[in-house]
């Protein structure tokens, strides 16, 4: 396969960006999309140029490291998959793919495709954790879980902090992502003692960080790699209602 792919390039926050054109020849359709953006960063070295800046670590879609817009698409065409996991041959010899960092006021450009995502550690160190004693781990075996309770935080416990709902989201807000981390915890018998407190601290974070306000346009949900569902925000709203009436 023959791309021309159009890379947004930018040397650090304060430095103007801009798209540079680059060919990507022979990429073999069973190359993932790192793969091809591998073999072009070694072209460039050879030839004395910079290359691209992007960030990946476990390459499985797991580790929430990756993520870049693909024809304005957070992480690609393919649904249900990190950047890491999309392969060439969901694109057509010929095509030309434009690719550019996530969108958003709360995740400023560092350099090229790699963004700053301090703010989702704000979030967590806000109160994505429990530190209530609830004794130790044979303890929390013997405690009872409703199936339906269990299957939901797992599936919330799935986000791998990517932030893909941030950059579809037309208001760059993080309420699926905040809304997972809350639910998994949530939802769980260890996380009732500081339920309330948890969704304050992690709300009034989420706003402090300059996200927006999520008014459910529902691109998150279809963004999101691990396909996480918005009931999370449902529970986010609700538990931040009983939140509001406990404090007041």
């Amino acid at each position: 396969m023959n791309l021309t792919l159009r890379v947004w390039r930018q040397a650090r926050t304060d430095a103007k960006g801009e798209f540079k054109t680059y060919e990507a020849k022979d990429v073999s359709p069973d190359a993932s999309f790192f793969e091809m953006l591998d073999e072009l960063n070694e072209r460039l070295n050879d030839q004395g140029e910079e290359p691209i800046a992007f960030d990946s670590d476990c390459r499985e879609g797991i580790c929430g490291t990756c993520g870049v817009m693909v024809n304005g698409h957070p992480h690609g065409p393919q649904s249900g998959t990190a950047t890491c996991q999309l392969h060439m041959r969901k694109f057509n010899d010929g095509d030309t793919i434009t690719v550019e960092p996530w969108r958003a006021v709360a995740f400023p450009v560092l350099r090229d495709l790699v963004v700053d995502r301090t703010p989702f550690d704000e979030i967590i160190q806000a109160g994505g954790y429990i530190s209530a004693n609830i004794g130790a781990a044979q303890d929390a075996n013997t405690i009872p879980v409703a199936k339906p309770a269990a299957e939901s935080a797992m599936d919330a416990a799935s986000c791998i902090g990517c932030a893909a709902c941030v950059a579809a989201c037309p208001n760059s807000a993080a309420n699926l992502f905040t809304g997972a981390k809350i639910a998994h915890l949530n939802l769980l018998p260890q996380g009732q003692p500081e339920r309330f407190g948890r969704v304050l601290d992690m709300i009034l974070t989420m706003e402090a960080e300059q996200f927006g306000t999520c008014t459910n346009h529902g691109a998150c949900e279809n963004a999101c790699p691990k396909e996480i569902k918005i009931d999370v925000i449902a529970m986010l709203n609700r538990d931040y209602m009983k939140a509001l009436l406990k404090a007041g």
